[in-house]
């Protein structure tokens, strides 16, 4: 069977990538844009593994064919029986062997001009994981930073809205960045599909405008920043949001509506400040939110929990933290914030990415 293989450069020459891996391994990561259709599902994809070990390699190949064969059918018929004749597929396995290898074959049979991906998404992780070495290095980021509640995420939504270039690493990674940002009901993706959608984000950027982003530690929920960014971010020049404190209050009292009227999740999240805060302290944090104290307990919160971490870790990690361009902000309003972009931006030379803000 004559193989047809690009390489990871030549994604972008065809109409569609099918990933044929079981769908466990899709969930975890896949190539942007990828369709999976499985030609083992995962309990297939056990059962062949477990004839291999337990039986022989014949017997296993022979069962593995018939399911294979009968998903590759099913697939053709369900999918792509009204794709042109010019259709051109790129197909996707593990390390682009026989699972790409035969549904490609069958789609060149058809007549389609089907390719496989030549190390198949191995291939495709290795190339994401040196784009995210050198790719940081090549921008000019402008970090936001500021206490909790400054509303810095909703500045950079502010930003983008005027056009400027937005590395958003919080809805990337689809938490918050606190003890309290996770999502309820909403669970973070793997590693390797926050590294993925990272890669698309900063390949998109122009080298010659600067990138606007959010100053983040080094995890975000439980995913890990890559050191290269990292390192970017933290020599990076940055803008510091300077808001009231009863403003910061008011814009957390709508921005966590939702987990603070979650009492069992809310206390969960409590919880795990244990070590960081004294029992008393917790105690009285927890008979707050059992008896609906909102303010009360968000006030605290940001006196003696985040206000503190957030003067540790900007003096100890961004280099030009001191010398930040100061913002001040009286609320933390659609508005108010939209009016702030356009005067950040208006203030920087965004065609030619050089700062008239320091």
């Amino acid at each position: 069977m004559h193989k047809r293989l690009v390489t990871v450069a030549q994604i972008a020459e065809f109409d569609a990538i099918i990933d044929v891996r079981s769908p466990s391994e899709f969930a975890e990561d896949h190539l942007p844009g990828a369709q999976n259709c499985p030609v083992l599902s995962d309990e297939e994809r056990a059962r062949v593994g477990t004839l291999y070990k337990q039986s022989s390699a014949f017997e296993a190949r022979k069962i593995g064919a018939v399911l294979v064969s009968r998903n590759i059918a099913h697939m053709l018929e369900t999918y792509f029986l009204d794709k042109p004749r010019q259709w051109r597929p790129l197909i996707v396995c593990w390390r682009g062997g026989q699972r790409s290898g035969a549904f490609s074959h069958v789609m060149r049979e058809v007549g389609w001009d089907a390719y496989q991906l030549a190390g198949g998404y191995k291939a495709w992780r290795r190339h994401v994981l040196a784009e995210l070495v050198t790719l940081p290095k090549k921008f000019d980021f402008r970090v936001i930073s500021g206490a909790t509640g400054s509303g810095k995420s909703q500045l950079l939504e502010a930003l983008a809205r005027q056009g400027a270039q937005v590395l958003h690493l919080e809805s990337l990674a689809a938490h918050k960045g606190s003890v309290l940002g996770g999502l309820p009901g909403q669970q973070q993706s793997s590693q390797k599909s926050f590294e993925t959608r990272l890669f698309c984000a900063l390949n998109k950027f122009d080298p010659q405008q600067p990138v606007f982003v959010e100053a983040e530690s080094r995890v975000i929920g439980k995913l890990r920043l890559p050191e290269s960014l990292i390192a970017a971010l933290r020599s990076a020049r940055c803008l510091r949001l300077d808001v009231a404190f009863e403003a910061r209050v008011d814009f957390l009292m709508t921005d966590y509506a939702y987990a603070l009227h979650d009492i069992p999740w809310l206390l969960a999240c409590l919880d795990k400040l244990h070590g960081l805060q004294s029992n008393d302290t917790l105690a009285r944090w927890k008979r707050m939110a059992a008896a609906g104290d909102f303010r009360a307990l968000v006030s605290e919160l940001l006196q003696f929990h985040y206000d503190p971490l957030y003067q540790r870790s900007q003096l100890n990690h961004y280099a030009q933290h001191e010398g930040a361009q100061l913002i001040s902000l009286a609320t933390v309003l659609p508005p108010t914030l939209d009016a702030k972009a356009a005067e950040i931006l208006a203030a920087t030379d965004v065609a030619r990415g050089v700062a008239r803000i320091n």
